[in-house]
């Protein structure tokens, strides 16, 4: 199952969704989620779904890699479903003591498991196609103005990051952490609920130790770098809009209002 996750991963590359510029593809990101809650319809989602098909396969990414970050994500999507399969009106097609099942229940609960599946994968998409830096870069960048009210920016952006960077290295660990206590006898599939629970507590302490031992020797490494946060620091990169950013800023544009469209029209 951990193996599974892949949020936090960068896959380099030289495509157009690669070469976009960082600030681009967060504008794109941010446009993306507000277009998928204004759809409403089949029509709507449908859309959607194109535009996250032609962005991965733009970018290379494959299917499997989405799907496989879905993964340890199937027991919220199916919750989140039942739940919603309960709260839809109009004439019941089951009913169970108080509870009921209609037609617009079930409607209602693909539309929010779509809406989930697709805005995992969207996200996904942005940190598989950008690198950490580059994200840092971005949304400092972006939260600039917030320096006026004297909002830590650059802070904020390199924790985050900092967060994304170390996702895949804190798998990796709680893998080997989990795979030497199954060598002394643990076992983290079997038994009730309550006993999974208790045998993840020999996993926690030693996840947690090695957590803070990387941040301490990160903050170190820092330091003797003479590292410093706030003005008067330099890029290596700087960030400059090229044509194909002004054309997908455009793309992002057009696909809202075709979004507004359909959901005016009741698609």
């Amino acid at each position: 199952m951990l193996k599974n996750i892949t949020l936090g991963q960068y896959f380099p590359g030289n495509t157009a969704i690669h070469r976009l510029d960082p600030r681009t593809k967060l504008i794109w990101l941010v446009g993306y989620i507000v277009a998928l809650f204004l759809a409403k319809g089949w029509g709507g989602y449908a859309l959607m779904l194109l535009i996250l098909i032609a962005v991965a396969s733009t970018a290379h990414i494959r299917a499997a890699a989405l799907l496989r970050g879905l993964k340890p994500l199937i027991f919220i999507v199916i919750f989140t479903a039942i739940l919603n399969l309960f709260y839809g009106e109009g004439e019941p097609l089951v009913q169970i003591w108080v509870l009921k099942i209609t037609a617009d229940g079930i409607r209602t609960a693909i539309f929010m498991v779509l809406r989930i599946m697709l805005l995992v994968c969207g996200s996904f998409l942005l940190t598989y196609t950008t690198a950490p830096m580059q994200l840092t870069d971005g949304m400092e960048t972006l939260l600039s103005p917030l320096k006026r009210l004297h909002v830590p920016v650059h802070e904020l952006a390199m924790m985050m990051s900092i967060a994304l960077r170390f996702i895949p290295t804190l798998i990796e660990e709680t893998d080997k952490i989990m795979s030497a206590q199954k060598a002394r006898g643990a076992s983290f599939d079997t038994g009730t609920l309550r006993e999974r629970a208790s045998a993840l507590l020999p996993l926690l302490v030693p996840l947690f130790v090695s957590a803070f031992r990387r941040a301490d020797e990160l903050a170190t490494a820092m330091e003797c770098r003479c590292y410093h946060s706030g003005d008067g620091r330099t890029r290596m990169h700087t960030l400059r809009f090229a044509g194909a950013d002004i054309t997908a800023l455009a793309l992002c544009a057009g696909m809202i209002a075709a979004v507004c469209l359909l959901r005016g029209a009741g698609l």
